[in-house]
Order: structure tokens, then sequence, then C-alpha cells
């Protein structure tokens, strides 16, 4: 979960705009326009939507930030279900989102600065609505839905492993298991992301926290396992916690609504994760730990998008040339911070090295935010 930002600073002393990733130089052809079509306008202070009803199906929200603060777009149900969303929309830049959304009542949301639960407008949905159905991707849908809950349940015994060392007091073994079991969430995070109240438990950094909000998960352990060097009985509660809400994680994740744009949606939300958090060192800030989670994200987004390259392919074939270009380069270049079975400590990545990292994920966001609408047309 990221922590608020209009920059990101590393350690080693680069700066990672997130504009870079959010849409700024997408032209003015993404603006909203047609029957079902939105513009959404954040500032610091409002959330301005240009029509508050419009036909179910698939939708097109241009986004523009004009506040001076990073902000983000939701849209929920009137359960807090995300529906869709757009992380890390700078000031003064822009983002389209595209969705297939069903007749009802929903919320779009701005979070000016990235926190609490936004600035709200009401919209209501209507009709059955006229999204094009084909085969490949009622096919995509099914074989990622599988895809997510495989990645579940891989993830319980692992998390299993890293919470029973922790509740013997085994410090090494603890550090060892921390990364592995985190894979399965970082490959399909979005889809985790989605049921609104289990990322908070789970996958908050200290910076993260809203006020009045008690620290558990992964990143609290991480605290304690690297900087305190101690294992409290505080820390074992908050393991068997861990373990349980990731239980709970795995039985719903199968109940998840998703479709080709959301799929495509949370290919480019994984890689804004990316950006704004293993790019800068900040997500694992103390394990170092946060190459494991930058390949996870970029295998997951991959995932995605190879399930859905075939009409993608049909539909823009530049855009896939350009797909299966910058995922390979990606993919090459996290390579070489291999170590054994897994990673070189992101605290050994100079700066200039974070840079070609940065270079890289840019590189990719790019043409990737282009996906969803590729899929719909």
């Amino acid at each position: 979960m990221p922590a608020v930002r209009t920059s990101a600073v590393t350690a080693a002393g680069i700066v990672v705009a997130v504009t870079a990733v959010t849409g700024c130089a997408e032209k003015a052809d993404a603006d909203a326009t047609g029957s079902n079509a939105v513009t959404v306008i954040s500032t610091d202070s409002k959330c301005e939507v240009s029509k508050t009803t419009f036909a179910a199906g698939k939708i097109t929200i241009s986004a523009q930030n004009k506040g001076s603060k990073v902000t983000e777009v939701y849209v929920y149900t009137p359960s807090d279900k995300i529906v869709t969303e757009r992380e890390n929309i700078g000031p003064g830049t822009k983002a389209t989102i595209t969705a297939e959304i069903k007749a009802g009542s929903y919320e779009i949301a701005c979070k000016p600065g990235m926190k609490g639960d936004g600035i709200r407008q009401k919209i209501t949905v209507t009709g059955k609505g006229a999204v094009k159905t084909d085969p490949r991707l009622d096919s995509a849908v099914a074989a990622y839905r599988k895809y997510v809950q495989e990645q579940a349940d891989a993830t319980i015994p692992l998390v299993k492993k890293f919470a029973a060392s922790i509740e013997a007091g085994d410090i090494e073994a603890a550090k060892a298991e921390f990364a592995p079991s985190r894979v399965g969430w970082e490959t399909t995070e979005p889809v985790a992301e989605s049921f609104g109240d289990i990322d908070p438990l789970t996958d908050t950094r200290e910076d993260g926290l809203e006020a009045g909000q008690k620290w558990t998960g992964w990143h609290r352990l991480e605290k304690s396992l690297w900087q305190d060097k101690k294992i409290t009985a505080t820390d074992k509660t908050i393991a068997a916690q861990l373990v349980s809400d990731l239980e709970d994680w795995q039985k719903r994740v199968g109940k998840a609504e998703i479709t080709a744009t959301s799929m495509a949606n949370g290919a480019k939300e994984l890689l804004d994760e990316v950006a704004t958090g293993k790019i800068t060192g900040e997500e694992d800030l103390y394990s170092h730990t946060d190459l494991s989670d930058f390949y996870a994200n970029v295998m997951g987004a991959e995932k995605a998008y190879e399930l859905l390259k075939a009409v993608a392919a049909e539909n823009d074939p530049a855009l896939t040339k350009e797909l299966d270009k910058q995922f390979a380069s990606i993919t090459k270049l996290l390579d070489t911070y291999r170590k054994g079975d897994g990673w070189v400590s992101y605290d050994t990545v100079g700066k200039t090295d974070r840079k070609k990292l940065s270079d890289a994920v840019n590189s990719l966001a790019e043409p990737l935010s282009k996906l969803a609408a590729a899929v719909a047309k």
C-alpha cells in the first residue's frame, strides 16, 4: 500500500517522479467524450464528476488532477468494494481508466494525498449494458481467476512457515521466509486490494497508517526482525493474525469481481506499486527484499497481459509489439540482480542501477496503461 508522496526519494538520492507512470503523456483525445464517458477533476478539496448517470457496459473515465497533491480515483460499490481504480495521478497530469461496470449504484472517489476514504460523488449505472462478449476474453478471465486462486493457495503454507518461525523465536529462519511468503500476494495485489479490508491488515507500511489504525501484517513483523532484532509476544500474535487474514483472502479471492478490463488495469496498478515502493526502497524498508516484490509485481502484470494478448494484438498490434519488447527488457534487467534462489539486498543497489530500473518501469508502464482500452475496443 503506497504512502503519500509527490515524488519518492531513495536512500541513494535518486528521485522517481510518480507522474512518469500515471499517464502524463496521454493526449487530449483521452479526455472523456461520448455517451458513456465521464471526466473526473480532482483538486485538493473537490472531486468534480461531469455526469452522474450513464449506461452499464464499457465506461471511460478521464481523471484530471488539478490539485497540488498526488491523487487517486476509485469507483466503489455501496459495500466499498473496489470496481476500478487508478493510483498515483500526479499534480497537473491525467489518467484514462477504461472499465466494465454493471448496472447499480456506485461512488466515484478522489483521494488527494492518497489517504482516507476520499471525496466521494454518487453515480448511477443503468440498464443491462452493451458489452461485447468475446469467448477469448471469457477464457482469459477464467484463466486469470484460476491463477489468482493458485497464488493465494500457494501463499498459505509459506506464510504459515514464516509465522511458525516467529512463534519459535527463530529470527534468522523468519528473515529467510519473509520474502517468499509475500510472492503470491504481490503477483495478484490489485485483486486482494479490491476487497478493501484485507490489504490494510496485511500489507500496510508504517508511513501508510491511517489515524488510529493498529499496525499489523508483514511490515510490522519486518521491522521487528530487522530493526528491533527481537521477537516479542505481540509479534507472535501479529504473525498468527497474518495467517488468519491471509486465509480469509484465500477463501474470498475466488469471488472477486474480475473482468478483462480489470485485469488490464490491475497490470498497470502492479507497475504503479513498483514505482511508488519498490524502486524507492520504501516498500521493504528494513529487510531490503524489494527486488523479490518487484519481480512478483512484474510477473503478475505479465500474466494478465499474456492472457489478454490475443485480443489486444488484434485491436492494437503496435501496442502488443511494444509490450512484448518492454516485458522482455525489464525481465532481463531484473535477472542481473539475482543471487542464488533469491535477490541481492536492495540497499546494495546504487543510484545508477536504480535509475536503470526506474527507466525500465516507466518504459513498460506507459504502453501498459493503454492495454485496457485495446482490450475493450
